[in-house]
């Protein structure tokens, strides 16, 4: 029996046109999921696949309602028993904060696979279909299992954990996390992540996120922006600190102003690799450790939803 899938689609490059070949920017989000799916060769021949449309827009206008709404719809297809494998069409300018959304929340030995690209549909050598194959044949193989929530971009098979953009423009713009490939329409595997059973931070009882801050830590920064999220009434504030976790004087009184306002302060870095070591909880400052500053907002906001105290998300966060 053929594997069977779900395609959801929420929109983004691969499901935008522009109005000649060789515009690659300034394009819009036209194509619809079955659409998108129709067009493409052979796709009927690796899977029985039932679509899904919940919304269709550019990913940079995705708020936590809607991801919230596509996480709920991705556990609730993948405790069906008639599906076999949930893959995700999304935008690449803000994917890999939706795949580590669903590395929190979900968790199933069934293969998950998001996957974007880089030009519309409309360009020439668009690389919108080739992903959205590679994707399809990545969730259809059995050897995806119990492999966590994949990226399939570029060939490449990578995981939600690793995952980040690293070009503004390149068709090889992801290139973080691989752990296989998919070559003349078969998939490979070199590693296999090491994953919990269960997800860290499931969806159950939460309604909506609370709001968190990030805020760039620089030479001559200001306090301004530490003000401004105690008054807007946010939960919390993940600062993307230099070095190891290093902050600046306005960074260090904006954070302990806001903790003594009951917010939640967490420091990650703006360096791209490395953890943050320096120990903080002496003033209350939470440390990221081997998290970047969006997975960093991204774990505080579920954790502040599930109502997790200081020790339990300092905790967590070491575990990630």
């Amino acid at each position: 029996m053929r594997p069977r899938l779900v395609l959801i689609g929420t929109g983004g490059t691969i499901a935008a046109t522009a109005g000649n070949a060789r515009t690659l920017t300034g394009y819009t989000v036209t194509q619809g999921i079955e659409a998108m799916l129709a067009a493409i060769p052979g796709a009927a021949d690796i899977a029985a696949i039932r679509c899904e449309q919940p919304f269709n827009v550019d990913s940079r206008n995705l708020g936590s309602a809607q991801v919230l709404r596509l996480a709920r719809a991705v556990d609730r297809h993948l405790r069906d028993p008639d599906v076999d494998a949930v893959v995700v069409t999304h935008g690449t300018d803000s994917l890999e904060e939706t795949a580590f959304f669903l590395h929190l929340t979900v968790r199933s030995p069934k293969p998950v696979v998001l996957v974007g690209a880089m030009r519309p549909a409309s360009a020439l050598s668009a690389d919108g279909p080739l992903n959205l194959i590679n994707a399809l044949l990545t969730a259809a193989d059995p050897a995806s299992r119990d492999r966590g929530v994949l990226v399939v971009l570029n060939d490449r098979i990578m995981t939600a954990r690793q995952v980040a953009k690293r070009h503004t423009t390149r068709v090889d713009a992801f290139d973080a996390g691989g752990i296989g490939l998919v070559a003349d329409g078969r998939v490979f595997y070199a590693g296999r992540p090491d994953l919990p059973d269960t997800a860290p931070l499931p969806l159950t009882g939460i309604r909506a996120l609370p709001g968190v801050d990030l805020i760039l830590d620089y030479q001559d920064a200001p306090l301004h922006p530490y003000q401004a999220a105690i008054q807007a009434g946010s939960r919390g504030i993940v600062v993307a600190g230099m070095g190891n976790g290093s902050l600046s004087p306005a960074a260090a009184r904006g954070c302990t102003q806001a903790i003594r306002r009951g917010l939640i302060c967490l420091c990650a870095s703006r360096v791209p690799d490395g953890p943050v070591t320096a120990a903080h909880d002496a003033n209350g400052l939470l440390a990221a450790q081997s998290l970047n500053p969006l997975q960093a907002r991204i774990v505080l906001r579920l954790a502040l939803a599930r109502g997790l105290d200081h020790a339990t998300i300092q905790a967590l966060l070491g575990q990630l």
